[in-house]
């Protein structure tokens, strides 16, 4: 087996990659199907912390929260996300993975609290973390919260898995002619106005010099292949 590029990573997986082809909700074959790529990376050796977005539920900024109070809607996204780390470790325990909910807001019944050198103990010890409820703050997105999470823990790379396979010129779903990035720095990416992540998670990044690397979470694969080095996705970098 080749040897891993990284030792410790921060994976952040959209909260609608967990729909599969399901209008809302966490479709199962696409969570054991995720599961199962996590669960062959963490076997490699990689310590692997996870955060979750929770857009396949709710999220504060959808139409469905229109007329609400912004802070209000924000909370009940990051309720959101607790809802998705619970099913996603549900589905490591039953591949064999112990992983290890902690949420940035108090809910003790259900999962631990986040704090910082009990995540950092978990991952020494092989256990897969997921980080829920984001920052624990409204205003900030899930991205921002793998960002900070990425950087509390002292991860190599942040890996960004979306439904395309990297950063493009241009969006390819609409300009055939859209080219993908192997490399790009930040400041090339702020500059074309790329949507790698949002703003302020981005500019974190940049601060810490914490590379992100883009790439499809559809594609059967594409996480032992970026984890391996391999030329999968868009390396942002500074």
């Amino acid at each position: 087996m080749t040897k891993p590029a990284y030792k410790r990573v921060l994976l952040k997986l959209s909260g609608e990659a967990l729909m599969g082809d399901d209008p809302f909700g966490i479709n199962r074959a696409t969570i054991e199907r995720m599961v199962a790529d996590v669960a062959e990376v963490s076997r490699m050796g990689v310590e692997l912390a996870i955060v979750i977005g929770g857009g396949n539920i709710f999220r504060g900024v959808a139409p469905g929260a229109q007329g609400m109070d912004r802070a209000t809607a924000d909370y009940m996204g990051m309720l959101a996300t607790v809802m998705n780390s619970l099913a996603l470790a549900d589905a490591m325990r039953q591949v064999g993975l112990t992983a290890r909910v902690m949420s940035a807001i108090g809910i003790e019944q259900v999962v631990e609290p986040y704090v910082r050198p009990k995540a950092l103990q978990y991952l020494e010890e092989g256990k897969v973390v997921v980080f829920a409820a984001g920052t624990g703050n409204p205003f900030f997105t899930t991205d921002t919260a793998a960002a900070l999470r990425g950087s509390e823990i002292g991860a190599e790379i942040v890996l960004k898995a979306t439904k395309v396979d990297g950063v493009y010129t241009a969006d390819p779903k609409k300009d055939p002619n859209a080219t993908r990035f192997s490399t790009i720095s930040f400041d090339e990416a702020i500059s074309r106005h790329l949507q790698v992540m949002d703003a302020t998670a981005f500019a974190l990044c940049r601060d810490q010099k914490l590379p992100i690397k883009v790439f499809s979470i559809v594609k059967p694969g594409a996480l032992k292949n970026v984890i391996l080095g391999a030329d999968e996705g868009t390396l942002v970098h500074v």
